[in-house]
Formats: structure tokens, C-alpha cells, sequence
């Protein structure tokens, strides 16, 4: 059976999931309300503000091992001939704990100080923001793999 990869990360595809999941990730930082809302468009901001198509090009960069992450979810859902999206969304922990391993492990390694320190300060609320992101994830998954 093709994984997640074989299906997204390649040729027009890739490029329309990468623009695809930067729209997610602007709706979902602009949806963000409260003291983590402030905290969390502070921290986009500063990112998004260090070079055009920086987000992106970040984006692109995390795809293939955000695709191989979600692959499990993705083959249970076939087997159990569920939509993919639904069971994103039914595995809202899951699938934040595995992007979320993904990203630990890159921001451990980031080279930019401005990069490591937004992500320590917004890493303590990141597995509940990722699980409230499941809808739209679920709902991408949807859009692309149709």
C-alpha cells in the first residue's frame, strides 16, 4: 500500500500540501485567543518576520518526516477503511505527539537563537495547540489525498 509520502511528498502534490498546511498553520495562529494567543502570534510573527518564505521553506523542510509520522494513522485508517481525516481527528494525541517529536528534534538542532527561543517558550502549550489543529489537519489529509 503507498504510504503518506509516496501519495504527498512528491512533484505538484508536495507543492500544493506545503501551501495547503502554511494556510492551516495562518488560520490556526490567527484563531489563537487569550494570553497563549498573544504568545503565539508574537512567536509567528518573529518567525514569519525573518525572511520571505521562511515559513514555507520550513514547512517543506518538516513535510517528509511529518508524512512519515502520520503514515501509522494514515495505514489504520485504510485498513479500517475509515477517511484518513476523520481518524486524524480521532487521534488529535497521537498525532501531536508525533509531529510534536519531530519538531523537538529540530529545534534542538536549530542554528538560529531567535528560532530556539520562540519554540522553548510556546513548547510548554504546543501538544494541546496541535491537537485543536487536528480538524484542519484531518481536513488537508481530506483535500489531498482525494
Amino acid at each position: 500500500m503507498p504510504t503518506l509520502t509516496d501519495i504527498l511528498g512528491a512533484g505538484p502534490k508536495r507543492s500544493a500540501v506545503v501551501d495547503d498546511a502554511c494556510h492551516v498553520l495562518d488560520d490556526e495562529v490567527k484563531d489563537k485567543s487569550g494570553f497563549a494567543g498573544i504568545a503565539i502570534k508574537a512567536a509567528y510573527g518573529v518567525v514569519k518576520g525573518i525572511s520571505p518564505g521562511f515559513v514555507r521553506e520550513v514547512v517543506d523542510g518538516l513535510l517528509d518526516d511529518f508524512l512519515k509520522s502520520l503514515d501509522p494513522l494514515y495505514q489504520e485508517a485504510v485498513a479500517k477503511g475509515a477517511r484518513p481525516g476523520a481518524h486524524v481527528q480521532a487521534n488529535a494525541g497521537r498525532v501531536a505527539d508525533a509531529l510534536l517529536s519531530i519538531t523537538d528534534g529540530r529545534a534542538a538542532r536549530a542554528q538560529r537563537p531567535v528560532i530556539k527561543s520562540a519554540y522553548e517558550k510556546l513548547r510548554p502549550s504546543a501538544k494541546k495547540q496541535v491537537e485543536s489543529a487536528a480538524p484542519r489537519l484531518g481536513a488537508l489529509l481530506e483535500r489531498h489525498l482525494a
